[in-house]
C-alpha cells in the first residue's frame, strides 16, 4: 500500500467504499460464526484456507485482466508475506477458532479495540512517547476490554481462557501487519496487494490445517452459505472496498469502521442467535468504542496521523 495521506477530500466514492466496509465487515463476524460453531462441518483453518485462497486467486486474476503490474519485486513479497501471514492466520485464523466457542458479538468486541492496539503498537514502534490525553484514552479503552474478559475469566475453565487469549491476540497481530504495510510500502495497486495478502495468508492457513490435522470439510448447507459470503463479500468486495476507502478517503474518516463494525456485529448476533446483550457487554463496547474515537481525535486531528 502507499503510505496514507491526510490531505484527501470526502468523495461519494469514496463514501460508498466505506460504507460497504460498514455493513459487510461488521456481519462477517456473525458468518464465521455460522461457518465454525458445532456441527457445521468446517474447521477455522480450513475456513481460513478455503477463503482466502478462493479471493486471491479471483482478485490476482482480475487484476491481471486489467494489465497491472502483479510481479513483486523481493522486498515487496516479503512485506506482504509478512502482512499477510500476520493479518490471516495470524490474525483471522485466531478469530476463525475462538469463534467455535465464543458468541460472534463478542468477537468482535474484543477485535474492535484493535485501534487501541495499533496506537499503542506504533509509539513504541516509533519510539514516541503518547500524549496524556492519548494514555487516558488508551487506558478507558482497555478498562473495557477488562469489563468484557474479566467475567468471562472469573468463570471460566481452560478452553474459555485460551478463546479469550486468541481474541485479544487477534487484533494486536492484525495492528502489526498493518502497520509494517505503512511503514514499509509497496508499490503496486491495492488490488494487487490485497491479493497477495490473501493468497499468502491462504498459504499459511493451509500449513496450520495440516500441522493440526483438521478434519476435511464437510460443511452443512447453512455453513457453505457463510463460506460463500465471507469469500465474496468479506474479502473480494469488502476487503477492496477497504483498500480503496484508504486511497480515497482522509485516513481518520476510513479508519472508523473499527468503531461501527463492533455495534453492528452486537446488534446482528443479538437479532439473529439471540447473543447475550448483558450490561457489562454494553457497558465494555461503550468504553472500547470511547477508547477508539479518542484514539482517533488525539492522531488524527490534534496531529499528523500515522494510520
Amino acid at each position: 500500500m502507499e503510505p496514507l495521506q491526510h490531505d484527501k477530500q470526502v468523495t461519494a466514492k469514496g463514501l460508498a467504499n466505506l460504507v460497504t466496509v460498514y455493513l459487510i465487515w461488521g456481519s462477517t463476524y456473525l458468518a464465521i460464526r455460522f461457518a465454525v460453531r458445532e456441527g457445521a462441518g468446517i474447521a477455522p483453518f480450513a475456513l481460513g484456507a478455503m477463503r482466502t485462497l478462493m479471493a486471491g486467486s479471483v482478485l490476482l486474476g482480475w487484476a491481471a485482466l486489467r494489465g497491472v503490474r502483479i510481479r513483486l519485486t523481493r522486498a515487496e513479497f516479503v512485506t506482504l508475506a509478512v502482512a499477510g501471514l500476520l493479518m490471516w492466520p495470524g490474525a483471522n485464523g485466531l478469530v476463525n477458532w475462538a469463534e467455535q466457542r465464543a458468541d460472534s458479538s463478542y468477537a468482535a468486541l474484543l477485535v474492535g479495540a484493535l485501534p487501541i492496539w495499533a496506537a499503542l503498537i506504533d509509539a513504541l514502534w516509533r519510539r514516541q512517547r503518547p500524549s496524556w490525553r492519548l494514555i487516558a484514552f488508551l487506558v478507558i479503552g482497555f478498562i473495557g476490554i477488562g469489563l468484557l474478559t474479566v467475567p468471562k475469566l472469573l468463570s471460566a475453565e481452560g478452553a474459555d481462557l485460551v478463546t479469550i487469549l486468541m481474541l485479544i491476540a487477534a487484533p494486536i497481530t492484525w495492528a502489526i501487519g498493518t502497520l509494517l504495510q505503512i511503514h514499509r510500502p509497496v508499490s503496486v495497486s491495492p488490488l494487487v496487494s490485497s491479493a497477495y495478502l490473501h493468497l499468502l495468508g491462504g498459504v499459511g492457513f493451509a500449513i496450520l490445517f495440516v500441522v493440526t490435522k483438521e478434519p476435511w470439510p464437510t460443511p452443512t448447507a447453512q455453513a457453505w452459505g457463510a463460506l460463500v459470503y465471507l469469500t465474496i463479500a468479506g474479502s473480494i468486495i469488502a476487503f477492496t472496498a477497504y483498500v480503496q476507502a484508504l486511497h480515497l478517503l482522509p485516513t481518520h474518516i476510513a479508519m472508523t469502521y473499527a468503531y461501527v463494525n463492533p455495534v453492528v456485529a452486537v446488534i446482528l448476533g443479538w437479532m439473529l442467535l439471540r447473543e447475550e446483550m448483558s450490561f457489562a457487554v454494553l457497558a465494555g463496547m461503550g468504553l472500547i468504542m470511547l477508547g477508539v474515537w479518542g484514539v482517533f481525535r488525539e492522531r488524527y486531528h490534534r496531529q499528523p496521523a500515522t494510520l
